[in-house]
């Protein structure tokens, strides 16, 4: 069996915003809107369902990380500094301002306008090369 993620819902409190923060920040691209949806593809074929909740329910963070090459770090880093977005190097915030070096790599961590973490790597954790 080929069992692949397709696309995973992202509940937001503006799901505009959100959507167009991602895509700006990883350098992509954000797809029509579908019903209540604001999609962004990603470059393995997944889709990030981008939606609003109604005012009267709060967001429960999630956390979405997302491997890119060291290239596509440097873009994501410096528009990550460049709109002035907290980052750490650990996903509890206890390194501010810092990025991690893990397996050899970079990593670093963020928050979306709703509050979601977002990781960026360019290593797999346990140093895995696809």
């Amino acid at each position: 069996m080929s069992v692949q993620l397709n696309h995973t819902i992202v509940l937001s409190r503006d799901n505009r915003e959100s959507a167009e923060f991602f895509a700006h920040i990883m350098g992509l691209e954000v797809g029509a809107e579908w019903g209540p949806f604001i999609p962004v593809a990603l470059a393995n074929g997944v889709a990030l369902d981008f939606a609003s909740l109604p005012p009267s329910q709060d967001v429960f963070p999630q956390h979405y990380a997302f491997l890119v090459t060291e290239r596509e770090f440097d873009d994501v880093f410096a528009r990550i500094k460049a709109r002035g977005v907290d980052y750490w190097a650990d996903p509890h915030g206890k390194q501010p301002g810092e990025i991690n070096h893990h397996d050899g790599g970079r990593g670093v961590y963020f928050p979306d306008p709703s509050g979601h973490g977002l990781e960026v790597i360019t290593v797999p954790y346990g140093g895995f090369q696809p």
